[in-house]
């Protein structure tokens, strides 16, 4: 469930409980309305949670140093997988 369900559940089930004024026989549209709200704002909290770790994080290029004729080539890779790899290149005098 993505945030746009999330808040559509929130407002279906305001409206339900706070807009509609209709007697049913069985189950009361008031509760519905309660139901949707809370499983929208579970849904909500989810969706933050799980997309706002999902966040890539990539440096603009590689990071490249030279000290002493030597080249450090860093590059990071997306937060997916965790692993930075560095070459080193030495040159020969």
């Amino acid at each position: 469930m993505g945030i746009g369900v999330s808040i559509f559940l929130i407002a279906v089930g305001a409206i339900l409980k706070f807009a509609v004024h209709v007697t049913t026989h069985g189950f009361n549209i008031q509760t519905v309305g309660v139901i949707l709200m809370v499983v929208g704002a579970i849904g909500l909290l989810m969706s933050t949670l799980i997309f706002g770790t999902w966040r890539t994080r990539t440096t603009a290029g590689p990071a490249v140093v030279e000290r002493n004729n030597t080249v450090v080539d860093r590059t990071t890779y997306p937060a997916s997988t965790p692993v930075t790899e560095e070459r080193v290149y030495r040159e020969q005098l």
